[in-house]
């Protein structure tokens, strides 16, 4: 038995939903998203929230009911409040620059610079030149957008040097030791 998907997912005053043909939408005040559900699942609009149902106790069925309802909670969420992930740079010399909103250049020790640019929903900001902050509506693009940027230099064992997510904690490891005179 799925609990997540029977807890119904509250719908805000200032969201609009809306269920046909298999495509759930939400409208909300950060602006609108929309998925295609499996056919197989039955999601009911009420006054103020939403219940997703699945026809059969089946692996698939079980799989899709909770599925669909983490999605669809995450939609809502996307177009009220909206989602951001944090990266930190760490390393000598290592600098980022914002262009515009969807665009920065990354220096990151190699022999040239890297320069990003995001897809149109994301929205990329810098407070400093070691920091940057991934916003947008849509919770998988968000983060694989941020994968992404991390992807360039991602923080190695021995100094802890590259981009990581802020607050990620990187395992450090002992470089090679001196051999100590016995």
């Amino acid at each position: 038995m799925s609990r997540i998907g029977n807890n119904p997912v509250e719908v805000p005053e200032k969201v609009e939903v809306k269920f046909s043909d298999s495509v759930f939408t939400a409208k909300g005040p950060l602006g609108e998203l929309g998925f295609e559900i499996h056919a197989d699942m039955d999601v009911e609009i009420g006054d103020d929230a939403v219940v997703v149902k699945r026809p059969s106790d089946t692996k698939l069925h079980r799989s899709l009911h909770g599925m669909t309802r983490a999605i669809i909670q995450n939609t809502i969420e996307g177009v009220t409040k909206g989602f951001d992930k944090a990266l930190e740079i760490q390393g000598v010399g290592y600098t980022v620059q914002k262009k515009t909103d969807q665009k920065i250049i990354l220096n990151l020790g190699l022999s040239h610079p890297i320069i990003f640019e995001a897809p149109e929903e994301i929205t990329l900001d810098v407070p400093d030149n070691a920091h940057i902050t991934v916003k947008g509506v849509n919770k998988q693009l968000v983060g694989q957008v941020a994968a992404k940027i991390r992807s360039f230099r991602p923080p190695e064992p021995y100094k802890g040097k590259g981009i990581r997510y802020s607050g990620e904690y990187v395992r450090r490891k002992a470089g090679k030791a001196v051999a100590a005179a016995k």
